[in-house]
């Protein structure tokens, strides 16, 4: 057999000192490695025309051609090899565009040396793989063709020279048929398992995989029978027999019959582990303080926008404590750096024993430290957590002796105080110079604008507290399209307060009030009974297949009264149970579960469906949500506009897909905004979808006239609002 010659890695960069760089990165990876640099594209596709390459890495922007371009021609040529584009971090369109093209991978600009190292390493492995495989089975089948005259025992010794040339291959194969049965399992692959081949040939790929496992593998080679066409790679977690988790990059391809149809579908895994757990490290590395191991100012935002996406219908409230260090400056100026950075370390403890779980704490400064303490009830929580925080920072620590650090701390409370992560951390530093300024050593509430605020709030309470019975609220209409049918199969009804002198109010400008004061069970009662009515008209219009979605506050659960308003708007408006979707939120889930169960298992029986509504946002899970009758999962928007340019929330979509699709739930898909989203949540088997691509919120009469009478129609994208 031919020995595999040294690899080969083509670079690609307008950028002199880049192709040193990248050519002294390549030579690190092995002595034996060839590297070709070329400053202009064009001369690399002229190269290549002659010879070839195991690995391109190549810029986007470079004069006379683009990244996505040059990697199109590329795969004209060559739809195997290797492609690695470096882009930077505001680069999204062109990490789009260039994926579609068929890139393999992406390097963010200045290129991370570690990272770099990690995925050439991996994608020259399975380079080498590719062609060794390749490589024996071109030998095995020139053996056949010279031996087509031979008899059947050494077509038999051929086959067995297959199976053991693919069991030297490090990489874990099988194939299985139309039944999904295996009718080829290398050694490694069985070895996995702690069987060997022969025990798992003819029996169900669930052997190989488990049960949950197995039916994400039936249904993507349902996909590859059915189109004849390979899956993208994708990356899935194996436990071995012996416990241990790897990473495995894991593609599929159609294994053809005689007459050229799809007999069988090969799955093929390459252990990816070392690379996942670089870029694990690297994401740790960005995400916390090198110093003292605490969460960053970027995760802290983070965070503020998920309990903010959390509490976006008022299920709940949480505080930020902007903690600054009073006597640091005098610490650090007579012990030294050395000296400061341990005391920081210290107070970094001492923050996490005080914060216990669920509360994070960032370091976002030199000594300066957020807590973000979620779920409070009210602002006694978190004046008992800002004098905890005191009490601690006040024991004397080994360092400085008897001196102690203390701290002031500046309190912001959400929603009352703001809406946007930065107004909070705003508004709680400037509650925090307000402690320092009366003396340090204690902890204020955010109050800049009190007395005009709490003129306001009267205000618009006098004015909610009228608003049904002037009649001042209205229900716009979402339409939710279905992916497989491509039509428009329901809509999300959603309030509006038409408020005099203050035009159309959105839902996060009142909600929260309406909550504080109970107003929200009147308005709710009043947008179930309207929306079920606009339903039964629909129906009586001929609309007999438009599901209408209605979300549900905790507070009806907590009353108990859920069951009867719902029943009541139902039998009120003749509508058929089915239609109605009642939207849950994972708030009312946290809740006394056998009590939610029970209220869920009624609501059921009459007839309507359910959804749980932002998932992803809170504290669900696979083992969670299955205690619960659902019929379907909404992915929340925050994971939706990271499609594209964030493999974390591409990761956590397609998690969420085949979590739902295991659990029989249909999985609809919040915020889709732009083509590309939509083309990726259609490749990973999301069922639906909803989204300012589509459209926005719109009137009844205006739903009826632009998604009823045709098929669903794109609209540019447009910002954000629910």
């Amino acid at each position: 057999m031919t020995q595999i010659p040294a690899p080969t890695i083509v670079i690609i960069d307008d950028s002199a000192t880049n192709r040193q760089i990248y050519a002294r990165l390549a030579h690190q990876l092995s002595p034996d490695i060839t590297a070709h640099s070329f400053a202009h594209p064009q001369k690399a596709l002229d190269w290549l025309a002659g010879d070839s390459a195991d690995l391109i890495i190549t810029d986007y922007k470079m004069p006379g051609m683009t990244g996505d371009e040059l990697v199109r021609r590329v795969r004209a040529a060559d739809p195997e090899i290797p492609i690695i584009v470096v882009t930077a971090y505001s680069d999204r369109e062109f990490r789009v565009t260039s994926l579609e093209a068929g890139a393999t991978d992406f390097l963010l600009s200045p290129v991370d040396h570690v990272e770099f190292a990690t995925r050439a390493r991996n994608l020259l492995k399975l380079r080498t793989q590719q062609r060794q495989i390749k490589q024996r089975a071109d030998l095995l089948e020139h053996r056949l063709e010279v031996s087509l005259t031979a008899n059947e025992q050494l077509l038999r010794e051929s086959r067995e020279a297959l199976a053991q040339v693919i069991d030297t291959v490090p990489a874990l194969i099988s194939a299985a048929d139309r039944e999904g049965r295996c009718v080829f399992v290398n050694a490694l692959l069985a070895a996995s398992v702690g069987l060997v081949p022969a025990d798992l040939v003819g029996k169900p790929v669930d052997l190989l995989f488990g049960a949950e496992r197995a039916t994400s593998h039936r249904r993507l080679d349902r996909r590859v029978l059915e189109t004849g066409h390979p899956t993208p790679t994708r990356e899935e977690e194996i436990t071995t027999a012996s416990g241990e988790t790897r990473v495995y990059l894991t593609s599929k391809a159609p294994l053809r019959d005689s007459r050229g149809g799809t007999a069988c579908v090969l799955t093929t895994s390459v252990d990816i582990t070392d690379r996942r757990d670089a870029e694990k490290r690297l994401r740790h590395m960005a995400t916390h303080d090198s110093l003292t191991g605490l969460a960053n100012r970027d995760m802290l935002r983070d965070r503020i926008r998920r309990e903010l996406a959390r509490g976006r219908r008022g299920d709940q409230q949480f505080a930020l404590h902007y903690v600054d260090l009073d006597r640091f400056k005098a610490i650090n100026d007579a012990h030294g750096h050395h000296g400061g950075d341990e005391v920081l370390r210290q107070v970094a403890e001492a923050l996490a024993a005080v914060a216990g779980d669920g509360v994070m704490v960032a370091r976002i400064g030199g000594d300066e430290f957020v807590l973000l303490q979620p779920d409070i009830t009210s602002p006694d929580e978190a004046r008992r957590m800002a004098d905890a925080v005191i009490a601690q920072l006040n024991q004397p620590d080994h360092v400085t002796g008897a001196l102690t650090v203390g701290a002031s701390v500046g309190i912001t409370l959400s929603p009352r105080d703001g809406t946007e992560p930065d107004e909070l951390l705003k508004n709680a530093d400037q509650a925090m110079y307000s402690a320092k300024k009366n003396g340090g050593n204690a902890s204020c509430f955010f109050a800049a604008d009190m007395r005009p605020r709490a003129r306001q709030i009267a205000q618009l309470e006098k004015e909610l507290r009228g608003a049904i019975a002037r009649q001042e609220f209205v229900l716009h209409y979402q339409p939710q399209i279905d992916l497989k049918r491509g039509i428009v199969f329901g809509a999300e009804a959603l309030l509006r307060w038409q408020r005099p002198g203050h035009g159309l109010a959105r839902p996060d400008q009142f909600l929260g009030l309406a909550e504080e004061t109970g107003l929200i069970v009147p308005i709710n009662e009043w947008v179930l009974r309207e929306a079920c009515r606009q339903a039964a008209a629909w129906e009586a219009a001929g609309l007999t297949d438009l599901h209408i979605s209605i979300n549900l506050s905790p507070i009806q659960f907590r009353r108990r009264n859920v069951l009867k308003a719902v029943a009541t708007a139902i039998k009120a408006a003749g509508v058929t149970p089915a239609l109605i979707d009642l939207e849950l939120t994972e708030g009312i889930l946290l809740g006394d579960t056998e009590d939610v169960v029970a209220q869920l298992h009624a609501l059921q029986a009459l007839g309507v469906t359910l959804s749980l509504d932002d998932f992803g946002t809170g504290y669900s899970s696979l083992s969670y949500v299955r205690n619960f009758p659902l019929d379907r999962l909404k992915i929340d928007r925050t994971f939706i506009q990271g499609l594209g340019s964030n493999q974390n929330d591409l990761a956590i979509a397609r998690t969420v897909i085949d979590l739902g699709h295991i659990l029989n739930l249909r999985v609809l898909a919040e915020g889709v905004e732009t083509e590309a989203q939509l083309r990726l949540l259609q490749a990973e088997g999301c069922d639906e979808v909803q989204g300012f691509l589509f459209s926005t919120a719109v009137l009844p009469d205006q739903f009826v006239a632009r998604f009823m009478q045709g098929p669903p129609v794109m609209a540019a994208p447009v910002p954000v609002e629910k």
